[in-house]
């Protein structure tokens, strides 16, 4: 992601295997519904990322406490597999209708919807409702979920994630910058550190996703919140002079090196590291990240020196400051087969309790509701809570709305935009040639 997450961990590394003939492939696969044995499970199996250690951890504390008796009647048993390779993997695991009781449901909502209407996925509203959880998901993270899966309450919000640029507090006050309300400020404040030999930016070109969401924050502020349900919808095209506007923002700020060298070949890992030893000044990324700012051994420069905005406004923009980038992470869901009255009781108890335990243990925010009080770990938490919680119309990340395909060829790209080795007209029409193919 992530789609963490986005997205997606999360829906956010490049997703190299999966693509619209796959999709087909798995249609045919899956028989358009689940023939396979109705057997109960044995375990309660959960197929993650490698990426992703929150959700196993917490789930793994859980078993050993508030929820035993779930774990005792059907034992947790957790696989993982590099987030690139999940798709694959689910694509597989369908076609045999071996699919584990709960997994990590593809890199982007397509898949997950394309395994929902073939009857792999369990009706998460149907089943929360009967359970009488439902009243455990935060609103918004419902109304999230919904406007990626159709309507559809597919995945559990094992995360939710609003987006942002993460700074460096210290950094800034040692070169006089302010917070930067406006696009021009924020390439101002740029300017500024980089003559100080201060790296502007760390991203990841690798994964390519964080480069992609500069883009489509950068649209939302331009062009309003409906600005890629446009694209979607047939009603305006990447290639629009107004949407290459924005690849030509994002690309200025790569050409001129603010970056840092080798953005292309740096990985999710390597550039979080970059901001939390002080070797970058700002960071944009989602509120997943607080689990890395909230880690002493990791956090270098300390909790107390890293801030959050907001992405700032462009001017004559029809967009808001206070419309934040929003995801579930990368999606959770349950296979429907598998759906019994011992995975109920899993799927209870979680909704119960793993916002709290993602909280209290690793400072992570989820979509469950937080029933015990915790207290935050750091200010920066809080402040991402508060505004999660002041939030009036969040949006979604450029890829949200794509094919698997089209998100492959856009998050494969994207490196590219900003080492000026794709031109920003190219890269939009290569991303708009892929979403016409779909």
């Amino acid at each position: 992601m992530s789609l963490r997450m986005p997205h997606v961990r999360r829906a956010r590394l490049s997703l190299l295997t999966a693509g619209t003939a796959s999709l087909a492939l798995l249609t045919t696969a899956c028989g358009g519904g689940d023939a396979g044995s109705s057997a109960a499970p044995k375990e309660f199996s959960y197929l993650s990322v490698t990426e992703n250690t929150t959700v196993k951890s917490a789930l793994t504390t859980m078993s050993e406490g508030a929820c035993k008796s779930a774990d005792d009647a059907l034992p947790l048993k957790v696989e993982t597999v590099p987030q690139a390779s999940l798709d694959q993997k689910l694509q597989l695991l369908a076609g045999q209708d071996a699919l584990p009781v709960q997994f990590a449901a593809g890199n982007a909502p397509a898949l997950t919807q394309q395994l929902a209407k073939s009857g792999k996925v369990a009706d998460l509203e149907k089943e929360l409702t009967s359970l009488g959880v439902l009243d455990q998901l935060e609103p918004a993270a419902v109304s999230t979920i919904k406007a990626l899966y159709g309507g559809k309450v597919e995945v559990l919000p094992y995360e939710y994630n609003i987006e942002g640029i993460f700074y460096n507090k210290k950094l800034f006050t040692e070169n006089g910058i302010a917070v930067p309300g406006t696009w021009d400020e924020l390439v101002a404040a740029a300017a500024k550190l980089d003559a100080a030999h201060v790296q502007p930016f760390s991203a990841s070109g690798q994964q390519g996703w964080p480069i992609t969401r500069l883009v489509s924050t950068y649209l939302y502020r331009s062009l309003g919140p409906d600005a890629l349900q446009k694209v979607a919808d047939g009603k305006a095209k990447l290639t629009d002079p107004e949407y290459v506007k924005a690849a030509e923002e994002i690309a200025a700020l790569g050409k001129k090196g603010y970056f840092g060298q080798g953005v292309g070949s740096i990985d999710y890992d390597t550039a979080m590291n970059q901001f939390l030893n002080g070797k970058a000044a700002m960071f944009y990324m989602g509120s997943w990240a607080l689990a890395n700012v909230s880690d002493a051994e990791q956090n270098k420069v300390g909790a107390e020196n890293v801030g959050f905005m907001p992405f700032p406004a462009v001017a004559g923009g029809k967009g808001s400051i206070d419309q934040y980038p929003s995801n579930v992470g990368l999606g959770i869901t349950l296979g429907a087969k598998s759906f019994d009255k011992k995975t109920g009781a899993w799927v209870s108890c979680i909704a119960k309790n793993y916002g709290s335990t993602a909280l209290k243990d690793h400072g992570a925010i989820s979509g469950f509701k937080v029933n015990t009080t915790v207290k935050d770990a750091n200010e920066v938490t809080t402040q991402v809570r508060d505004t999660i919680g002041a939030s009036k119309r969040n949006v979604l990340w450029f890829e949200a709305l794509f094919s698997t395909k089209a998100t492959t060829v856009s998050q494969t790209n994207a490196a590219g935009l900003v080492t000026g080795s794709t031109k920003p007209e190219q890269f939009m029409q290569t991303v708009q040639d892929a979403l016409a193919a779909q």
